[in-house]
């Protein structure tokens, strides 16, 4: 299973990321969407959270039934494990991958965003990552996005950063 892993797009989703979407079997959000017409721009087998952003304030008045619907923290089991989505800034930054890993100790991986700054601790179980932001604002480089290819036997996540024309696989 192939799923694509973005945060922290705040309105708007980079169109190479929302591209990568497309070949996914699963997308996942981890807050910070900013409006519906980024769920829609991602497809249809969307996951996302609320972030600290995702607010009637900040939303569109039309769309705030749609944001009702956004938790604050998710699921989605996959081969091999669960993933757990959250938005992150109900952790300070200081320890946060060591209070995220005591906080969900049986999930295989944990997403978060809010710091914008892409991450990948695969050190210790559960995996922490964080996909950077999938947007225009604080893209530290260019926007980022996170691949996650997850058989019964194996999870491998992969991290592209788009900037000025060209994808960097790092």
């Amino acid at each position: 299973m192939r799923v694509l892993i973005v945060s922290d797009t705040h309105g708007r989703v980079d169109a190479r990321i929302a591209a990568l979407a497309r070949d996914c079997d699963a997308v996942v959000h981890g807050g910070d969407v900013g409006n519906a017409e980024v769920l829609d721009a991602l497809g249809g087998n969307v996951l996302a959270v609320r972030g600290n952003n995702d607010s009637v304030g900040k939303w569109p008045a039309l769309q705030h039934d749609r944001l009702a619907t956004l938790p604050l923290q998710a699921g989605l089991d996959l081969p091999g494990g669960r993933l757990v989505v959250v938005h992150g800034d109900r952790w300070p930054a200081r320890g946060r991958h060591a209070a995220l890993r005591s906080a969900y100790p049986a999930a295989r991986a944990i997403v978060y965003g809010h710091s914008h700054r892409l991450q990948i601790d695969t050190d210790a179980l559960p995996w922490v990552l964080n996909p950077g932001a999938a947007g225009r604002e604080r893209t530290g480089g260019g926007p980022s996005c996170l691949v996650l290819h997850a058989t019964a036997g194996s999870w491998q996540v992969l991290a592209q950063r788009h900037a000025d024309g060209y994808r960097e696989q790092l």
